[in-house]
């Protein structure tokens, strides 16, 4: 879920909270939480509704399971069709699901939008689907006013055998933390695509920028394969997609919905030689950097060897980088000097850095 500031204007008021605005990004995991817990159970077909670090709902349909996720596109302007379809078929597969069905609103910014950008966006879409092997199937497209960018809002819908459904509070106490590709795969293909001007102002140069732009598709955002193959090779107990808020944030998340505690090694998380140069450049924190491409697994630990080769196998760099431990553990990060709390960031660092532009 991504907040920021909610208005309405003329004689309907303004919606505001009286605690102080909050930024740009993903709400607070405690005011979610808190937001969650009024939400009422109607149905007993939902085996998985909203919770704080749940990548999709789980529908409960027999011996198959429908898996719903919703995901907004609001930090690029470029390629977004291509990122809605697939951070929301990411959200899919973490389920053990595969991606099937996939509906879109497209809101483009009133005085700006014309023909051709309509046109290009949808194209995006339209070959996004194609590559995923999902269905377009509806949706909404609108000129919006108040808007200084397109936004795209997808709804990805998959299925998969009742028995094979992965949930991020599936994590226990034992298992094994495995992370594939690396971070921030996302944050850095958006550094160098959103900032490439100020880049090479200051020197950078297409080796640099150009491998960074490419980065959205090699290695990639998609972590349908990373999850396709974690299932078929290991007794996968959880899988979360770390995005905005980083691989931090994602950790975070899989404690909390696990309800366990994490001791994450920081010498052995993989931060990608692009992701290193551009975090340095703007000041960024990678772990904090907005990482769709990077996939978190946890198995036992028995099996963690196993499917580490499996994925390197299948050409998915992957790696352990910690363990699961009981919650009063808490969630701890190993570094050099001694073990301390994870970081937190209550701002994905790139939402941080476009708040700045634009302030």
């Amino acid at each position: 879920m991504v907040a920021g500031a909610v208005r309405e204007g003329g004689a309907r008021g303004r919606l505001r909270g009286g605690r102080g605005l909050l930024p740009a990004g993903k709400l607070p995991a405690d005011l979610l939480a808190r937001l969650l817990r009024g939400v009422p159970a109607r149905d007993p077909r939902v085996l998985v509704g909203p919770a704080v670090g749940e990548d999709a709902a789980v529908l409960g349909m027999g011996d198959r399971c429908l898996v719903v996720t919703v995901d907004p596109i609001t930090f690029a302007t470029d390629e977004i069709g291509y990122y809605a379809v697939t951070v929301n078929a990411n959200d899919v597969a973490v389920r053990g699901a595969e991606p099937r069905w996939f509906a879109v609103a497209l809101l483009l910014p009133e005085g700006e939008a014309d023909a051709e950008m309509a046109e290009a966006l949808f194209a995006q879409v339209v070959a996004a689907c194609e590559e995923a092997g999902v269905a377009l199937v509806g949706g909404h497209t609108e000129i919006t006013a108040g808007l200084d960018r397109p936004i795209a809002v997808g709804v990805m819908v998959g299925e998969a055998p009742a028995d094979r459904v992965v949930r991020t509070a599936g994590a226990k106490v034992g298992d094994a933390v495995i992370l594939t590709k690396g971070i921030a795969i996302e944050g850095t293909a958006l550094l160098a695509r959103e900032f490439a001007p100020r880049l090479r102002a200051r020197g950078y140069g297409e080796d640099v920028v150009g491998r960074a732009r490419g980065y959205l598709r090699e290695p990639g955002i998609s972590v349908v394969r990373d999850a396709r193959v974690a299932v078929g090779a290991a007794p996968v107990t959880a899988m979360h997609d770390p995005t905005e808020g980083g691989l931090a944030t994602g950790l975070s998340e899989l404690a909390t919905a696990a309800g366990v505690g994490l001791r994450i090694e920081e010498a052995a998380i993989r931060v990608l030689p692009e992701t290193a140069t551009l975090c340095g450049e703007f000041g960024l924190d990678p772990l904090g950097t907005i990482a769709s491409g990077a996939l978190l697994v946890t198995c036992p630990e028995a099996a963690a060897a196993d499917l580490v080769r499996a994925l390197q196998g299948a050409g998915i760099q992957a790696g352990r980088i910690g363990e699961v431990l009981p919650a009063e553990a808490g969630v701890t990060l190993v570094r050099a000097g001694g073990a301390g709390p994870l970081p937190v960031f209550a701002r994905d660092e790139v939402a941080r850095l476009f708040g700045a532009r634009t302030a």
